[in-house]
């Protein structure tokens, strides 16, 4: 049975209009935080920004840095809406340009994925990078990640013809969550073929502590290349 923890949970579509903390600003810089705004990304990496006084929406492009409002396109200036946009992707709060929002697989939350991403997604939180040490939630073992498949655990076959999600120690885990291939730090410390397994995403953690990943780092990492490529 799944974890209640692992079900993903749906996002708001829209967002209601906010403000952000004045942080000792003054000009453009302080009413693009004050007032209240609301910044929704558009399919084609733009922003639709909502505004409270004058009740208009414009349309912000952060990568050739414009707005359609009157005070960047008559004055030229580096208007609050624009200064709004820039301050909400760097919060986490809107996907930067090129991404989307998606429900995280692991704990529901907020995960920005390219724009073009299928299959499940995961928030910075419960991601693996290939190259980072890990710990095997059940075992305890340490591991080094290896790739990401990007599919889901009820769709990836191991060496065995099994499906990930049917591995009774996977029970606990959700069947939708993405995989991730990994090999055991001790088996690369030691001579003879590494074998490569997988896990969906919430089985593996991050070492808690320093030492908990017993070293396994840019070395190990560099190790797990050159013993793979020899496979």
């Amino acid at each position: 049975m799944t974890h209640s923890a692992h079900t993903p949970a749906s996002l708001p579509a829209t967002r209601s209009k906010t403000t952000l903390p004045a942080a000792d600003t003054t000009g453009r810089a302080r009413r693009a935080r004050v007032e209240p705004m609301a910044v929704r990304p558009l399919r084609d990496g733009r922003y639709a920004v909502e505004t409270d006084g004058d009740g208009e929406t414009y349309v912000v492009d952060l990568d050739a840095t414009t707005c359609t409002c009157p005070d960047h396109e008559i004055r030229g200036r580096r208007c609050k809406h624009l200064r709004r946009v820039a301050l909400e992707v760097t919060a986490r709060l809107v996907p930067p340009p090129g991404r989307r929002t998606a429900v995280c697989a692991v704990c529901g939350g907020r995960a920005f994925v390219p724009t073009t991403a299928r299959g499940p997604a995961l928030c910075v939180r419960h991601t693996h990078r290939p190259g980072r040490p890990v710990v095997d939630r059940e075992t305890g073992d340490r591991l080094l990640v290896v790739a990401a498949t990007g599919a889901r655990a009820d769709r990836v076959e191991t060496d065995e013809g099994r499906l990930v999600a049917d591995y009774p120690s996977n029970a606990e885990y959700g069947r939708h969550e993405p995989v991730f291939r990994a090999v055991y730090v001790d088996a690369l410390r030691r001579d003879g073929p590494v074998s490569v397994y997988a896990f969906p995403a919430s089985r593996l953690r991050p070492p808690r502590i320093e030492g908990d990943d017993g070293g396994a780092g840019a070395d190990l990492s560099a190790t797990a290349d050159a013993r793979l490529s020899a496979a």
